[in-house]
């Protein structure tokens, strides 16, 4: 049997195939911003259909979208470890040489190219491949983050932060600049400087006025008392004074883009502290200590 002959879906897949193929596609080209690389994708998959029983397989679409996202997944790495032509070109892309059986349709493919809009395929370009998989799989085509997590080779929880992380990206929100982390370095350390010193006047002079903090309460002695809000400078300064003493094993760190604090004592992760800043202080901080919200954070030690 030949590439051609297993390329071409039996009988009694054939009819479930053809109804896919139009979502599989346009899985494909969310994902990959090329209609040509997109039927390459959907063509893999028939071929891994061919070779494999789906006897057992109660929801063939559900397991055709699977297929077709580790195929787009792969491609994308290999595009990163690889670059070609920027996404640009890519999203411009109206091949008309369709996979095989799917017949060309240069209108079929302006529609679909027209629904995705070059606008979004940028936004989406700039996202990691998992993180563009997981958006698009959960917010694009509905697909639950206990489907999604084994396709990234993640647990669903962390699949979940992968896409929050993509969506806040695509709805706009403004990258972080050098200056704007630098500056956020600077606060931090001098933050981080009065924690260990005791300073509480120097605390105080980071935080803005009307500083909120809240903790998550998974931690144990005080941060374990359940879920709680700290709100004014002066309040939290005073918590944070008593913590002071544990403040040797406080490191600056790269929090998930922005600049933020860990507590790792003997080098294990066991807390983390978020912060927004404005007017260059900082307006609102998050203590992580949940081991499962750890777990998919991205986290970075900064050189202090």
């Amino acid at each position: 049997m030949n590439e051609r002959d297993l390329a071409r879906p039996s009988d009694d897949l054939a009819r479930p195939f053809e109804e896919s193929r139009n979502h599989l596609r346009g899985v494909a080209y969310r994902m990959l911003g090329s209609l040509s690389e997109a039927d390459d994708a959907v063509q893999e998959a028939w071929l891994r259909l061919q070779r494999t029983d789906t006897t057992d397989v109660a929801n063939l679409r559900g397991w055709l979208t699977t297929v077709v996202a580790r195929v787009c997944l792969d491609m994308l790495r290999a595009r990163e470890a690889h670059p070609e032509e920027p996404l640009e070109a890519h999203a411009a892309d109206r091949a008309s040489d369709a996979a095989p059986g799917s017949g060309a349709d240069p209108e079929g493919d302006a529609l679909l190219a027209d629904s995705v809009g070059v606008a979004l395929l940028v936004v989406l370009e700039r996202l990691e491949p998992a993180e563009r998989l997981a958006f698009v799989l959960h917010d694009l085509f509905g697909m639950s983050f206990e489907e999604i997590g084994p396709v990234v080779a993640r647990t669903p929880a962390a699949a979940r932060q992968l896409a929050s992380r993509a969506r806040r990206r695509v709805q706009g929100t403004p990258a972080t600049t050098e200056a704007d982390l630098g500056q956020q370095r600077e606060v931090v350390k001098a933050f981080l400087r009065a924690l260990r010193g005791g300073d509480f006047a120097g605390i105080v002079a980071v935080l803005d006025p009307d500083v909120v903090v809240h903790t998550d309460g998974a931690g144990v002695g005080a941060a374990g008392k359940g879920p709680r809000e700290i709100r004014g400078a002066d309040a939290w300064a005073r918590g944070a004074v008593a913590f002071g003493r544990l403040a040797g094993d406080v490191h600056v760190a790269m929090v998930e883009g922005t600049i933020g604090l860990v507590f790792a004592p003997r080098g294990k992760l066991q807390r983390v502290m978020r912060f927004e800043f404005a007017g260059g202080r900082i307006a609102r901080a998050e203590l992580v200590s949940d081991a499962a919200r750890l777990a998919t954070m991205e986290v970075g030690i900064v050189r202090e």
